[in-house]
């Protein structure tokens, strides 16, 4: 019997043995670590959440404090990603120079999941206001895409990649046509997500010098996005679509209030407004009933939280299968108030697919102070 001798040829012989034995138990357990990733993406076509916010900060005080306390909130969730939906800022005596942008991409890098953001009319389309600064809207538009949309990934500490339209259709500051890399569209498991650059302020038809040629562009790409959203969602036989974007159209003649005046049948704008959003409201119309299948709504612009279903077809008959979501928004006078942000369960084998829970943070509560 040969005795173990270090150094022997037999030692050697076994230690090749051992060698390629211990190459074919990692290889297994590569192979076991790579199923088990496969099966957290196959959990993506299950349960999972994600978190929605907007209109944020609007004072010192909401950006010092209150946002950061969001965050932290947002945080403590294990989240797929967040939408920021737009209004980086208050719409006036608020100045929209280089700093509140690096601002904006600190918070959105703070957080831990994925962070997406589409823009707000206080960004840019609000800009040329005198008490922002009497900037060029379009310039500070092409900052953003800089600052927030320069690559094809997601902001946050861990990053996603998604869909850019790339098409030179919207209208840059130079005048000629340019990438509306602001538009973005992702699938996680079997839902499709798109954001829009669709604006309060009439959607830059009205306010300080409405750009009639600006908007005609992107209201264009944004019909072309949608309608390749929806293509793609029935390519992919999704169970839902999220579309994301900034502005309150107003779907109806209830709440004058906070959102624009409109015929619910004919989708026309009422109160006398510029209206730059009837000919997106009657494609997404379109799109809806064709799909059949969940389609959730999510927007900012008149901090108004609800989730509701106001849109209806042109007999006049709700559209059952499409839900408005509206985010929380600023209170400034109220300091933290209503800086919170909205919870979305996503579950592809239930019926409606998405549920919403408000998400109060309770370091932000004002009016009654957490127990």
């Amino acid at each position: 019997m040969l005795e173990y001798q270090p150094g022997s040829a037999a030692t050697a012989r076994r230690a090749r043995r051992f060698g390629a034995w211990a190459l074919v138990l990692a290889t297994l357990a590569c192979a076991v670590v790579t199923g088990a990733a496969a099966g957290d993406d196959d959990e993506d076509e299950g349960s999972y959440a994600i978190g929605l916010w907007g209109d944020l900060p609007y004072s010192d005080l909401q950006a010092t404090v209150g946002i950061p306390n969001l965050i932290a909130d947002m945080n403590a969730h294990e989240l797929k990603f967040s939408v920021h939906d737009g209004d980086l800022k208050a719409g006036s005596n608020s100045l929209c120079d280089d700093a509140l942008y690096e601002r904006s991409l600190a918070f959105f890098n703070t957080l831990r999941a994925p962070a997406m953001f589409t823009p707000g009319d206080n960004d840019w389309t609000d800009c040329d206001r005198p008490s922002n600064g009497g900037f060029n809207s379009l310039e500070r538009l092409d900052h953003e895409r800089q600052v927030f949309f320069a690559t094809p990934f997601s902001m946050g500490q861990r990053r996603l990649r998604q869909q850019v339209q790339t098409s030179a259709l919207c209208l840059g500051s130079g005048g000629g046509l340019v990438p509306c890399v602001e538009n973005r569209r992702w699938i996680v498991g079997r839902v499709v997500y798109a954001t829009f650059n669709v604006q309060g302020s009439c959607n830059n038809l009205c306010d300080t010098l409405p750009d009639p040629a600006e908007f005609a562009a992107r209201n264009a790409a944004n019909i072309a996005w949608l309608r390749e959203t929806f293509s793609q969602a029935k390519a992919h036989k999704a169970a839902a679509v999220m579309l994301i974007s900034q502005a309150d159209p107003g779907w109806d003649l209830s709440d004058g209030t906070r959102a624009p005046l409109r015929d619910p049948k004919t989708l026309a704008e009422t109160d006398g407004q510029p209206d730059g959003f009837q000919d997106f409201l009657l494609a997404l119309r379109d799109e809806v009933i064709a799909f059949r299948r969940p389609v959730a709504y999510v927007h900012g612009d008149s901090h108004y939280y609800r989730v509701d279903k106001p849109f209806l077809d042109a007999q006049g008959r709700r559209l059952e299968n499409f839900t408005r979501v509206e985010t929380f928004g600023d209170n400034a006078p109220n300091g933290t108030n209503d800086v919170n942000w909205l919870k979305v369960k996503v579950d592809a084998r239930s019926r409606d697919v998405f549920s919403y829970q408000a998400m109060i943070v309770p370091s932000n509560r004002v009016a009654v102070p957490a127990p």
